[in-house]
Parts: C-alpha cells; structure tokens; sequence
C-alpha cells in the first residue's frame, strides 16, 4: 500500500518562546505582555473570561513586581540556557521541522526602539544553527500571543494603528536576519484570539472602553494590514521563502437538528473562519457587516488598507485544533465543556480530558476537508496535542498511553484527510516538552514527549525525561506517519 502522507510532510512539534524561555531579562529582553500574567490556583479561578482578562490595576501592579514567583512565564522551562540538550531530545525523535516563535521584546524591548538589541538577534542564529545541523527545519511565528509590554502602556496594543509600523520593522529585522536559515514563517498566532481575549492575542485593555467589541474588531484590522505588510516584505527580502496565517480552529456542530441549531453552527462557524477568509482570500467576508451593523461596530479603513489586503495574501493556512463542542438556541440545554480560550456546549458522543476539552479526531478531517475547499491553499496543523497531568513511576518511567491514544486517532484522521484529496503540509504536536500553559499558566497541564521536572510553583530540577510517548511518535516519524501502533 502507497504511503498515506507525502514523502516530503514535515514531522515535528511547536512551542512558544513566552512559555519555554524564562530568561525574562537577560541580554537586554524586555517585559512582554505574557510575563505580567499571573498564576492563579485552580481552586481561586473565575470563569475563563476573568482568567483571560488584564486591567489596568493588574498590569501596573505585575510591570512593578519582579521575580518569577508570581509570574510562571518570567520561568519558562529555561529553554534559554538548554535550548541545546531540548533540540537533540527532538532530533532524537526524528523532527523535520520545529515550530518557535521568537520574542519581539527579545529584539526591540520596548517595541518602538531604533536599533534591534543584538544579544537577542544572536540568540535566535545560535538556536536555528544547532535545529540545522540536525536537519531540522525551522516554522517561525513573529507574534506568538506576546509582544513589548510597552506597546499596551504607551498605545493599549494593537487598538492603535501605530503598532502596524512597529510591528513591520520588527519582521523585516527578522527576515533581513534570519533570511538564510528560515523558510517558513507566521504572521500571528492564532490570530482570532483577539476577539475572545484582546489582552493576550494584541496587548489591548478593554477596560474603562466605551465600546471593547469595537476596539477588538480595529485592533483586529490593524493585525490584518501588518500581516499583509509582512507578507509583501517577506517577498521582497527572501523570495524563496513561504509565509502563513494561523487561526486557532475549534469545529462546533449543531446540538440537533433542529434547523435554528444548524444555521447557529454554521454562523459561528463562519466567525472561526472570517480571519482566515481575509488572510487567505484578501477581503473581508460579505457576512461581517451584518455581524457589524448588530453589534454597532465601525471599523476605520485606510485609503490603501483594501488593496494591501487584496494584494499581498498569506502561501499557506496553518492552524491549531484541539477539540470541538456543540451550539443550541434551546436554553434548556446547558451543559458546557472547556476549551482551546473557549466554551461551548458539551456534546454526548465525545469523550473528555481531564481539563473538560472533548476530544473528537473525526472533527479534524471534518475541518481540514472544508478549510482546503474553501481557500485551495495547502494546510498546515501546528497545534495538536492532550494536555494531561502525568504521573512519574518509581522507576521513573511516564506511561502516557492516553496521550499516544490521543494523537495515533488524530493522525489517522490527517491520513483520511489526505487521502480524501486536501493538501497538507505537515503536522506539529504542540507542547513536545512540558512548557507553561497559555490561558492558565500551570506547568501541571502537561503535553510533552520530554517530560520536566518542575511543578506549578516552579519547584524542580528542570531535569528532562522521556516519555513514553517520546518513543511511539520516534516511530511514527520514522515510518512517515504509517505506523500508529501503540504497543
């Protein structure tokens, strides 16, 4: 039988630099946006919303409290310093790309500054030097939920369109860098997140706002022409390269069948792909205005701000999923279920995680097979994986079968996918060592192959260990994806 994924599908696993580096101010880094978040105890935690959300008290409060106690990202995994033994424990498993991002306060510290900081630049060049001498291709995203916390004291984010001018000189200072040792580049990380959570996915507080929704949308736009902005540059400065979008992708289906259900699920729907629709498509969906006119938004377009979008579209739509959930317009259903920054209704045919994500593999064929007919670009999933707390045995083994079991049916799906005709690049488990989590800044959610030693308080060694599970996806790479036993 013919192998199922294409002899060139790239194989790998996707971090990001504020919940593996730490090192929050060596070598001239500055404060991100993702260091002044703080860690809260599971049993103190609101609603997602609250534990989403930022103020002004809060964030005056955190720039004005060091150490990392407080603070878990400020830690990291110190990928910083051990960035070297993390990269061979990937070659170890056969990665032939590995998705990062790199810190923008790493590189200007206060966002607006006039000359890139060097130590940071240099410290990228060590990182993809040692990925390259293993093979190992590097996928880049430039803003991967951070940025210079600077930006939202002095301009509250992305609600500016001053950011679109900072934020293009910082990716031509990256691809006039890096334009020799990086192919494959992405704009922003899951770049929807901004209208679930303005603070983490553009540095915008809402509070005090007349009109947060409307502050979201334009932030949203200004994110839109300073990807298009970089698309164009990428072009001009390494034409051999390829740059993507990214959107965070969680499928919902209709409760029933009740007809007010489905048109529900597919208006939501709509919404999940209305950023890629204008990164992919270059002009805004016709749906958005009604979206719009019902919830009083005016987004304010530049002259040129059409045509940069029409003109300068992304090569590839890359994307995370982890789960989906179910939507009803009948109130007496209201059973919900956690989520990638969302909620949504609980769905009896699936399973749950210990973190209430349902988990449904089908769903991932369902929603490669219907992006690859809507844009015809090829597809990318950059994020996929079970987040679990794991248990270390006498002998120090980590017995996952739960996570293999997890990602063995997700993959199959992407196999069924390709064979049903979609065009799919590669695939990057996220999270292939233990890292900070993103929405509740625990080290206790676990997705790694690479298990670490350290717990949400920060105690540990930072000893790496392998999993189980580090040695069932080495097989599945070396066999490019055809064997998925989990013996």
């Amino acid at each position: 039988m013919p192998n199922r994924f294409p002899q060139n599908f790239l194989w790998g696993g996707a971090i990001a630099a504020n919940q593996v580096e730490g090192a929050y101010l060596e070598d001239g880094k500055g404060l991100s946006t993702a260091d002044v978040v703080g860690y809260v105890p599971p049993e103190e935690r609101g609603s997602l919303d609250e534990l989403l959300s930022m103020n002004h008290a809060k964030l005056d409060e955190a720039i004005h409290t060091p150490g990392t106690d407080q603070y878990p990202k400020r830690r990291g995994i110190d990928f910083y310093h051990r960035y070297k033994e993390d990269i061979a424990l990937m070659a170890e498993m056969g990665f032939t790309t590995f998705r990062l991002s790199i810190s923008w306060p790493r590189i200007f510290p206060n966002g607006d500054e006039l000359e890139p900081n060097e130590a940071g630049l240099a410290f990228y060049d060590q990182v993809f030097d040692e990925l390259h001498k293993y093979g190992i291709e590097p996928l880049v995203t430039i803003s991967h939920y951070e940025m210079p916390v600077m930006l939202t004291t002095k301009y509250n984010g992305w609600a500016s369109r001053e950011l679109i001018d900072l934020y293009l000189k910082y990716a031509e200072t990256l691809f006039m860098r890096y334009h020799s040792k990086v192919k494959y580049w992405l704009t922003f990380n899951e770049i929807n997140c901004t209208l679930k959570a303005p603070f983490l996915g553009a540095g915008i507080l809402t509070e005090g706002l007349d009109h947060p929704r409307q502050t979201a949308f334009q932030g949203l736009h200004h994110q839109f022409v300073a990807s298009a902005l970089a698309v164009r540059a990428l072009r001009r400065i390494d034409p051999g390269a390829q740059i993507g979008a990214m959107l965070a992708r969680k499928l919902l289906y209709p409760y029933s069948c009740h007809p007010g259900d489905v048109l529900q699920a597919q208006s939501e729907n709509q919404m999940a792909l209305f950023c890629s629709d204008v990164q992919v498509r270059g002009e805004y969906p016709t749906f958005i205005n009604r979206v719009w006119e019902r919830e009083q938004v005016h987004v304010e377009f530049h002259r040129e701000d059409k045509k940069i979008l029409r003109e300068h579209t992304v090569d590839f739509l890359s994307f995370s999923y982890y789960m989906s959930s179910a939507v009803s317009v009948d109130p007496q259903i209201s059973e919900l279920t956690e989520g990638n920054l969302s909620t949504g209704l609980k769905n009896p045919y699936l399973d749950t995680s210990e973190w209430g994500w349902q988990i449904d593999p089908i769903g991932l064929r369902v929603a490669l097979r219907e992006m690859y007919d809507r844009y015809r670009v090829p597809l990318f999933v950059v994020e996929n994986g079970l987040g679990a707390a794991d248990t270390v045995e006498e002998d120090g083994s980590i017995n996952d079968d739960y996570r293999i079991s997890y990602l063995a049916r997700h993959i199959e799906q992407m196999a069924e996918a390709i064979a049903d005709g979609v065009d799919l690049m590669g695939y990057t488990s996220w999270g292939p060592i233990d890292l900070i989590s993103a929405s509740t800044s625990e080290m206790r959610k676990r997705y790694g192959f690479i298990y670490v030693d350290q717990d949400d308080q920060g105690r540990g060694t930072l000893a790496r260990s392998r999993k189980k599970s580090f040695y069932w996806y080495k097989k599945v790479i070396a066999s490019n994806g055809e064997d998925l036993s989990q013996d």
